[in-house]
């Protein structure tokens, strides 16, 4: 491989499909390293004789079935068994591994990306992701060829058996972080799955708590995930929610770890505004441990006023809900996320859980007797001016002299009454502009200098 020593991403491995490093070559040797890394790393007791084993799932994507039999191969190649379990939100792979008590998971997915794009993400034994150095680990013995000479032979070749309950499984245990006395009947919901990998198990689980259920974008084809819908495309659950007269829209990215809601007056309920919901909801009935949240510096600054005037305070990661959980799990905390809509109620769940999120808004509006559109309210935001700009390389931020000049000169402006963020996507070849301040129309012409400079300095355009 010619490509610099470095798979991992912020959320694990992604590219295009079939291009380095999501190709088919590249897989097996990833699934060959991750067989030997997590086989070490489970604490479990394997009995004599019986091999680790892995859980495999993806979402609806063309080259998911190309990058399954890659891994498959990788990993039975090692002597450890696959446990193939089909199309599943990232979560319910996460959470079918800690009920199958496999040594590891392991999603195809590229979230809420186009689908000629993939990804690898992993899980541990436990569910919940892996640490940075645990990638490093496996990227290591797949450039270094350390685990070339492992080669069992016979009857120690790994097997791969599907397991055809995963759906049922995740459903039951999704039903489970609703209260059980509790139903939805009554409740009409508009949802949108991105034809992606939630497409049969949100409408089920809505459908057997009781909810009068419309679906829309629910046929996957290998080439229609998040292709105009999903939460990267709101305003396809807007006209859902008004086609149907649903009190509330859900909607998905491609892999169902995130959600973003819709109102019944078509308004769209982002993360922050569902962390607020979440957070004061737990605040007022004392579980909120620690009063804290975990949120990423993405999230509005209104997010803090709002659960200290409850009592609570936030607690800002950087970006990507790997590291929300990472904080949540060092301080055992139990509420947390970004403002995208990826949520993670740790109560119920070890990653962000698109389906679950939802269920507990749903539950706070039955218990409160309030709508959508009043529970929201209660987060007061400050204007912000965003920019995703697609980049043709990505040097250091500091090297683009005229865009961190603009920078320093905005921030300085601000004055403490708002605030800068420019970062690049670890996902995408983008770069993330964000500007807060209390006047939307000062940095909105913020946001298009600052973008205006980074174009002419990296732009593709």
């Amino acid at each position: 491989m010619t490509q610099p020593k470095k798979i991992f991403g912020t959320d694990g491995v992604r590219g295009v499909a079939n291009v380095e490093p999501v190709t088919a070559e590249t897989a097996l040797k990833l699934g060959r390293a991750a067989a030997h890394v997590f086989t070490q790393l489970n604490p479990r007791k394997t009995p004599e004789g019986a091999r680790p084993k892995i859980v495999l799932g993806k979402d609806t994507r063309l080259s998911g079935y190309m990058l399954e039999n890659a891994l498959v191969a990788g990993i039975t190649s090692l002597g450890v068994d696959v446990l193939i379990i089909g199309p599943l939100p990232t979560p319910g792979v996460a959470y079918i591994t800690r009920s199958l008590r496999a040594d590891a998971g392991i999603v195809l997915s590229a979230s809420h990306n186009p689908y000629e794009d993939n990804g690898i993400k992993f899980f541990r034994h436990d569910g919940y992701k892996l640490d940075d150095q645990v990638e490093e680990q496996i990227e290591r013995l797949v450039f270094s060829g350390e685990v070339d000479s492992i080669r069992p032979t016979a009857g120690k070749i790994g097997r791969a058996a599907r397991i055809d309950d995963a759906l049922g499984r995740y459903v039951e245990f999704v039903k489970a972080s609703f209260p059980r006395k509790m139903s939805l009947e009554e409740l009409r919901v508009a949802v949108d799955v991105a034809n992606g990998a939630a497409y049969k198990s949100t409408p089920c689980v809505l459908r057997e708590l009781g909810a009068e259920v419309a679906v829309v974008h629910n046929e996957p084809n290998g080439m229609n995930i998040n292709d105009g819908c999903g939460s990267m495309h709101p305003e396809e659950i807007q006209r859902a929610v008004q086609l149907s007269g649903a009190d509330v829209g859900i909607t998905h990215d491609g892999d169902a770890d995130r959600v973003l809601l819709c109102d019944a007056n078509g308004e769209i309920v982002d993360g922050d505004e569902i962390l607020a919901i979440a957070a004061i909801d737990l605040l007022q009935a004392k579980q909120l441990r620690d009063n804290t949240v975990v949120a990423t510096v993405m999230s509005n600054f209104g997010l803090d006023e709002t659960i200290a005037a409850y009592g609570g305070k936030v607690v800002r990661t950087k970006v990507g809900d790997r590291y929300v959980i990472e904080e949540m799990v060092a301080q055992n905390l139990n509420l947390g996320g970004e403002q995208s809509g990826h949520i993670i109620f740790r109560d119920f769940t070890t990653t962000g859980d698109g389906i679950i999120s939802a269920l507990q808004v749903l539950r706070i509006m039955h218990q409160t007797g309030q709508p959508l559109s009043k529970l929201k309210a209660c987060l007061k935001k400050y204007p912000q001016a965003q920019r995703n700009l697609k980049v043709k390389a990505k040097p250091p931020i500091e090297e683009l002299r005229d865009v961190v000049r603009l920078r320093d000169e905005v921030e300085r402006e601000l004055a403490g009454k708002g605030r800068i963020l420019l970062r690049y996507s670890g996902t995408e070849p983008k770069i993330r502009l964000l500007i807060e301040g209390r006047e939307f129309d000062k940095i909105d012409k913020h946001a298009n200098r600052i973008a205006e400079a980074i174009e002419a300095a990296i732009g593709t355009n």
